[in-house]
C-alpha cells in the first residue's frame, strides 16, 4: 500500500493519548494513518479530531490539530496517510 506524508507530531499529550499534529496535506475522518518514529510505529483509522478545542472532520496543511490515538507517541514522530 502506499503511503503519503501528511504531518509531524509536535505535542503529545500522554494522559488523554491524544497527539498534536503539524499538518502538511489534508486529514479526514475515516482516514487510515500510519505513524511512524524511532519506537513508534502503529496503523490506525482517524476517528477523533479537534481544531482549538472544536470537533473537526477534516484538517487541512498549516494546521496544527489534535488526534485521538491508540498508542503512545514521541515528538518528531511522522504521520503518514495509508493510500
Amino acid at each position: 500500500m502506499a503511503e503519503k506524508e501528511v504531518g509531524t507530531v509536535t505535542r503529545v499529550f500522554s494522559r488523554i493519548n491524544v497527539a498534536g499534529i503539524q499538518l502538511t496535506d489534508s486529514l479526514r475522518e475515516g482516514d487510515t494513518i500510519h505513524i511512524v518514529g524511532h519506537t513508534t510505529d502503529f496503523t490506525q483509522e482517524v476517528h477523533s479530531m479537534q481544531l482549538e478545542h472544536e470537533a473537526i472532520t477534516e484538517g487541512q496543511a498549516g494546521q496544527e490539530i489534535g488526534l485521538k490515538v491508540r498508542e503512545r507517541v514521541r515528538l518528531n514522530d511522522q504521520v503518514y496517510k495509508v493510500e
